[in-house]
């Protein structure tokens, strides 16, 4: 094996996200501001209070288990963003990167799940059925009008992620800049506020 030069260029990190994910994040978000805010604007007393409170619990949690996930990959290593943690993997120290019911990355004795790569079983069946009719129209050797068989097998777009990363693993394993141990960071900037909010809440409710 050939082992890649320390100059070898590191190219912009690949993202890797889901989509609905997102989007269902943001219409949670209208809502939260939507309800919150008219308590906070219009409510009377504590209630005010327990508007800013549950704000203060609901959003960042909100953020964290829809628009934040994301994982990004460049030649080097892959950082995993979870709801609560971010995880820094050199692909050296990557043992595998599988999908089974979830996403996962194994690495040093430990497993990490990609939450921003969701498995969707319902797709990898329908990925399946395809395979399936793909054969049996191949074996035929012949198709009817609108029986277009595709020249590559579908797949599931979770399972199609979990390939790009175990071939980038595989690929960037021996460069020197893929070395180290798995660094993992916890985000307070996502937990504080969602306990602050916990406290500010029970403290209303118990007084008020």
């Amino acid at each position: 094996m050939t082992t890649p030069s320390p100059h070898e260029p590191v190219y912009d990190d690949r993202v890797y996200r889901s989509p609905m994910a997102v989007v269902t994040g943001v219409l949670m978000l209208a809502v939260i501001a939507w309800l919150c805010g008219d308590a906070v604007v219009r409510g009377e007393g504590p209630g005010r209070w327990i508007g800013l409170a549950i704000a203060l619990f609901a959003v960042p949690l909100t953020v964290a288990f829809t628009i934040r996930p994301a994982v990004f990959a460049n030649d080097d290593r892959m950082r995993v963003r979870n709801p609560f943690r971010v995880i820094e993997l050199p692909w050296a120290a990557v043992d595998a990167v599988r999908a089974g019911y979830s996403a996962e990355v194994l690495a040093e004795g430990s497993k990490y799940q990609l939450w921003s790569v969701p498995v969707s079983l319902r797709e990898r069946k329908k990925a399946s059925r395809q395979l399936s009719r793909r054969e049996a129209l191949s074996g035929r050797g012949t198709a009817k009008d609108g029986d277009a068989v595709p020249k590559e097998p579908e797949r599931a777009s979770a399972d199609k992620v979990v390939d790009e990363l175990r071939e980038l693993a595989e690929r960037g394993a021996a460069r020197p800049g893929a070395q180290g141990s798995v660094d993992v960071t916890w985000s307070f900037e996502i937990i504080a506020p969602a306990i602050a909010g916990v406290v500010l809440l029970i403290v209303l409710l118990v007084t008020g």
